[in-house]
């Protein structure tokens, strides 16, 4: 992998504070304006790989690395880069919070009007989005580890009432978000001989069966998930409907907000007022992958050990898991349902059944479906590489990894991007989200498959992907100005696409860093893939140098103070390659031949001598 995470990261972190620390102060918004998903995403800039990335931790002044303080220098030394991060965390946090304590969930510049309509207005834009519940959940529970273990680092009485201030703001923020992700969850219930049903029929029919037969197919693959949702009874995306007939379909996921209708939770923690929903009862992929993934970071490892959860958030949590697995059970089934001829999600692009159809969707059902082949034991490489494929595939025909033709429309995937329309309850498009992630959620898309994968050949081949993908970023940054080394330009890629920016794209710069954070841990956390072949011979070299030592050993070559030491040596050696041989055979192999070689010298010595030379 040519990408280089640590480096990559701490530019982008001296980007960052050029760009908005000035004179003393933290300036908020970018190109989309100040709203609070783009400024948790200025945030989670810095504080995304320092929570996830130990290396890079802020939290510890006597931790902090040489590299970081040089980075960050603009906001001070080891001592006070902490500090000032702390301030503008609680600035944030008191921004988007009401006067009657209620955090607000709005997403402002984000939201744009439909096609040919009115400009909208700021009760519009103040909306409650899922976009905004999800950001928040990964803002916070950075923010509380971050204080976590900062608070053990300081013992000045006003910096722990700062903290004390900021983990109580971010633990009400916390929940108010999970109480948005259960208000806005939607279980969607239509026949299959309706509009919906027959697009959805449509789609995963790859192997051509009678519609009759494929129905009762999708239903028994779907049978554990249609009894689960049963015990949807909190927030919204309740069934009403008689998913027992034999003709009925679904879909479940999160719509783009509070869904209308949706009653309020039940929940201990001071959150203020639950505002009243108004989007349509129907699953957007979109904005199902992004609390998906909100949602794995509630139950990260991380999360578990520093105990980030007080006791009603986890009952939250447990609420939302459900919601996770039934969703991630659906889409898996529905991506790759049959096996015959290819999966749904093979056929590019992808269709929704609202009648949409762009290679982004299919580009977040690959997501969905790993998360559900590795729940369900088949994220083995012969299926985790046909998802690698459609990756490859999708580089190609968005002109990531292919020369582009000026003006072609493969182009608009990335510029101005992919429009979503939000409806209200009455299926009535009210506003749009524009989508122009393409190209980071595929590197994304390729590191998370790469890191999956067993075989190193295959894993090598999309890192490869992922280093093209990189390349093409990388053409996309901000060439200088203020704003330099930050996202997005798509005219550095696609020369006359679009002009260069005047603002930074927050959004976009944020998905660059989980991308590159994504990348560290694979290189951080996951061992490189067992080569089978290669660890046998790893073992075999092993096995003749333990033969070689203990024959020596029986000859009592080692006698003597000198001797004793190598032997000791050797040994230390021989177990240190053993312990090796299962995660990095290579290097085992390599000890192991060193080995055999100095065992060659001793053996040879040792005639030698016998023979009086």
């Amino acid at each position: 992998m040519r990408i280089q995470p640590r480096q990559e990261i701490l530019d982008i972190w001296r980007a960052t504070v050029r760009s908005c620390w000035e004179k003393g102060e933290w300036h908020w918004g970018g190109r989309s304006g100040s709203n609070s998903i783009n400024d948790a995403e200025q945030l989670l800039t810095l504080l995304l790989p320092a929570s996830k990335i130990p290396a890079l931790s802020l939290d510890d002044p006597d931790r902090a690395d040489d590299e970081v303080i040089e980075a960050l220098n603009s906001l001070g030394g080891a001592i006070e880069i902490p500090r000032r991060l702390v301030t503008v965390m609680i600035d944030y946090f008191r921004r988007y919070t009401a006067e009657d304590g209620t955090p607000v969930f709005g997403g402002g510049g984000y939201l744009t009007p439909v096609e040919g309509g009115p400009e909208l207005t700021e009760e519009q834009r103040s909306q409650d989005i899922v976009d905004s519940f999800a950001v928040s959940v990964t803002l916070t529970l950075a923010t509380i580890g971050f204080v976590k273990v900062y608070r053990s680092a300081t013992q000045r009485r006003e910096l722990l009432a700062q903290l004390d201030e900021l983990e109580t703001m971010a633990s009400i923020r916390l929940t108010a978000a999970m109480v948005g992700l259960l208000r806005s969850f939607s279980t969607f219930v239509f026949t299959s001989t309706d509009e919906y049903g027959r697009r959805l029929c449509d789609m995963v029919n790859q192997d051509e069966l009678p519609r009759r037969e494929l129905v009762a197919a999708l239903r028994e693959q779907l049978r554990d998930t249609m009894a689960s949702l049963r015990s949807v009874v909190i927030g919204s995306g309740r069934v009403t409907e008689d998913l027992d007939n034999s003709d009925m379909l679904f879909e479940c996921g999160w719509s783009w907000g509070i869904i209308a209708g949706a009653e309020e939770v039940p929940t201990s923690e001071s959150i203020g007022r639950q505002r009243e929903g108004s989007a349509e009862n129907a699953p957007y992929l979109y904005f199902t992958v992004i609390a998906m993934d909100a949602i794995e970071d509630l139950n990260s490892e991380r999360t578990r050990l520093l105990g980030l959860l007080n006791e009603e958030q986890q009952r939250l949590s447990r609420a939302l898991q459900l919601r996770w697995e039934l969703t991630r059970t659906y889409w898996a089934t529905v991506a790759t349902f049959g096996n015959r001829r290819r999966w749904p999600i093979e056929d590019i692009p992808w269709r929704t059944t609202d009648g949409d159809r762009t290679d982004y969707y299919t580009l977040q059902a690959t997501s969905l479906a790993v998360k559900g082949l590795l729940a369900v034991g088949r994220g083995g490489d012969e299926e985790l590489g046909r998802i690698a494929a459609v990756l490859v595939e999708l580089a190609q025909r968005a002109r990531v990894t292919r020369r582009a033709t000026p003006g072609e429309s493969a182009l608009l995937v990335h510029t101005p991007g992919k429009r979503v329309t939000l409806n209200d309850d009455t299926s009535k498009p009210i506003m749009t989200w524009v989508v122009n992630e393409f190209s980071t959620v595929l590197l994304q898309r390729a590191i998370t498959v790469a890191g999956l994968l067993s075989n190193a050949r295959r894993r090598s081949e999309l890192l490869e992907l992922a280093d093209e993908v990189w390349d093409h970023l990388l053409l996309r940054r901000i060439p200088d100005g203020r704003h330099r080394g930050l996202w997005d330009h798509a005219g550095g890629a696609f020369p006359g696409l679009a002009p260069r920016p005047e603002a930074p794209s927050w959004y976009l710069t944020a998905r660059v860093v989980q991308a590159l954070v994504n990348a560290g841990q694979l290189l951080w956390d996951r061992p490189f893939p067992r080569a089978a072949r290669l660890s046998g011979y790893a073992q075999d070299l092993i096995d003749e140098a333990e033969y070689l030592f203990d024959r020596e050993l029986m000859r009592g070559t080692f006698a003597g103070e000198a001797m004793q030491r190598s032997m000791r040596s050797i040994r230390a050696s021989l177990r240190q390659a053993q312990l090796l041989v299962d995660e990095r055979p290579g290097t085992a192999a390599a000890l192991a031949n060193t080995l055999l070689l100095l065992l060659n010298d001793v053996t040879t010595g040792q005639q030698k001598a016998s023979e009086g030379i």
